[in-house]
């Protein structure tokens, strides 16, 4: 097998075969917020298109992931002491399991727009594993819902709470756990828990106050150069790694800290968002060594960028939305603004991709779908009852939509 070959298969392990009829992770099988399918609903209600609607128990941020006609999402009590995961009937909305998790005896503070089970899981076939930050991690199994095996010991002082969901990659779980405290990322042996590599973060956060050492980014694995790169935003810089081993392989240093959105790679470039509380939207050139030169940022926009939600990046434009409800189209090679256009409420959620439209989530439940282009179009405005402020998962032509209360399947 070619070198190049070899790449590309090793990535697509953790992409299950029929990608299409899954959502395995956060923002979907390719990590972008696109899902391949054809024939989503355009409108709905609460009276239209609603094949069910399932009462999830306590609270929780995480988004839905999905396999094999099973949904899986995790919850928390609102004081944190018990942390659960629950798989429903992706057909009929019923729930097959209802697993208390982890039990925390003095769970520390979190932000009043946080929960305890924010971060997203991981699952594939007959495994999924759930992460709540400092308080554990754990592979489940998905016929029995049994604990195959559990860690509670790679912890963090969050602040704020947990945020940074896993992702799989070959036989590893690879996660970030970037707190005030303590600041590296871990691989562990998907199949026995087992730490495979542990990486410090290089950069020096000695003069920066402890509140601005943490972040909450989930990474992404890309090819570039003909070598894999583990992309991984953190506080004061973006990292890559070997994601085999965990080998630094070169880091950008910035400003930012508490980063959110997850990265995106198209045309060569990275898309990142660099900090929470004034956010910049960087377009950079991976590859070298060491420290990267600051002609690796192509271009930069600094103002009007999103702190919670991911980006989406179809053909050569990038969309976005603040916040506050700023939406935006880019350029995506130049960084140049096409649009930008007011949509209704506030924003968490990250956005989605398809057939041929784009979904953007509001916190309180109304959806805004517009066509992609240079011209901003909206297409159908839809309103839920309640608040939503995980992203949305796609299986075949459903969508799978996480409230503070329900999980709903809308379909046509």
């Amino acid at each position: 097998m070619g070198r190049i070959a070899w790449i590309v298969a090793l990535v697509l392990t953790a992409v299950p075969a029929s990608a299409g009829a899954n959502w395995p992770q956060f923002r979907g099988p390719g990590g972008d917020g696109h899902a391949d399918a054809a024939a989503l609903p355009l409108t709905w209600s609460e009276t239209e298109h609603v094949k069910w609607k399932t009462a999830i128990h306590d609270r929780g941020w995480s988004s839905p992931v999905i396999l094999d006609k099973q949904v899986w999402l995790t919850t928390a009590t609102k004081s944190g002491k018990e942390l659960f995961a629950v798989c429903v009937d992706a057909d009929s909305g019923k729930i097959i399991h209802d697993i208390k998790v982890f039990e925390v005896e003095k769970p520390d503070r979190i932000a009043a727009i946080n929960s305890y089970a924010s971060p997203t899981p991981a699952i594939e076939a007959g495994r999924v594993y759930v992460h709540y930050g400092t308080y554990g991690t754990a592979c489940l199994d998905t016929a029995t819902g049994k604990t195959l095996w559990a860690r509670r010991d790679l912890n963090c002082d969050h602040h704020e709470g947990p945020g940074a969901s896993p992702i799989l990659f070959g036989d590893l779980l690879i996660f970030h756990v970037d707190g005030t405290n303590v600041q590296y990322a871990v691989a562990l042996d998907k199949a026995t828990g087992k730490t495979a590599w542990k990486t410090n973060r290089s950069a020096d956060l000695t003069k920066v106050h402890p509140f601005t050492r943490k972040a909450y980014g989930t990474p992404i694995v890309i090819e570039s150069g003909g070598r894999l790169q583990l992309i991984s935003p953190a506080s004061r810089a973006v990292f890559a790694y070997d994601p085999r081993t965990g080998e630094e392989l070169w880091k950008l240093p910035w400003r930012g800290w508490s980063v959110t959105p997850r990265p995106l790679f198209g045309h060569g470039l990275l898309f990142l968002i660099i900090d929470y509380e004034n956010p910049e939207l960087w377009a950079v050139r991976p590859g070298g060594q060491g420290e990267l030169p600051k002609d690796s940022v192509v271009w930069k926009i600094p103002k009007g960028m999103p702190q919670k939600p991911s980006l989406l990046l179809i053909g050569d434009l990038l969309y976005l939305v603040h916040d506050q409800g700023m939406a935006a189209c880019i350029e995506a090679k130049t960084g140049q603004i096409v649009w930008q256009q007011k949509l209704p409420g506030e924003y968490s959620a990250s956005p989605i991709y398809a057939a041929g439209r784009i979904y953007f989530f509001s916190h309180n439940c109304v959806a805004t779908v517009i066509e992609p282009g240079r011209q901003f179009k909206s297409l159908a405005t839809n309103k839920l009852d309640g608040r939503m402020m995980a992203s949305p998962a796609v299986a075949a032509n459903a969508l799978f939509l996480r409230t503070e209360t329900h999980l709903y399947r809308i379909e046509e």
